[in-house]
């Protein structure tokens, strides 16, 4: 039996426990637990991103806040500790400036648009993160809302991917 069927044959409530892995919003995770059984893995995926543009700005601000702050160490070792493919990976290595800088500034995005600075951090290094963090902290809140938003689905299809074993695509 594949991941995904036995993903499609999961009790709801356990399809929705699963799916809460890849993104903390319970109306989301319920929308797509609804749409199995799935296909396959690009019929879950469109059913996800369906889910996730459907979501309200309340369902969006769960899903963020569920997320560590870029650099967050501490919480990202807690988090991921043993996983081969921990996301923020490439921010363990960092130069100690680096990770102040993120953690500053974070506090300071955070502050202007209620919410935490996310991005899509695999395969990004940590300069490149707090590059878009300083590129992105001056946004309209409303502007940066909207990327966040999209940076979510692309942590979900990735996320959706590694789960049932298919490449970063």
């Amino acid at each position: 039996m594949t991941p995904l069927e036995h993903f499609n044959g999961l009790p709801a409530d356990d399809a929705e426990q699963r799916l809460l892995e890849c993104c903390a919003s319970p109306m989301w995770a319920r929308a797509v637990a609804a749409q199995r059984p799935c296909a396959d893995l690009t019929q879950l995926l469109a059913a996800a991103d369906t889910a996730w543009q459907a979501t309200s700005p309340a369902e969006r601000r769960i899903a963020l806040a569920a997320h560590p702050p870029i650099g967050d160490i501490d919480t990202l070792r807690r988090r991921y500790d043993g996983h081969e493919h921990a996301e923020q990976g490439q921010v363990a290595g960092a130069a100690e400036a680096t990770l102040q800088a993120l953690a500053t500034l974070n506090a300071a995005y955070v502050e202007r648009h209620g919410f935490i600075f996310i991005v899509c951090a695999t395969g990004k290094t940590a300069e490149e993160m707090l590059d878009l963090l300083r590129a992105r902290i001056g946004h309209d809140t409303a502007e940066e809302f909207a990327t966040a938003a999209a940076e979510q689905a692309a942590i979900i299809a990735l996320r959706l991917r590694r789960m049932f074993g298919a490449p970063d695509g």
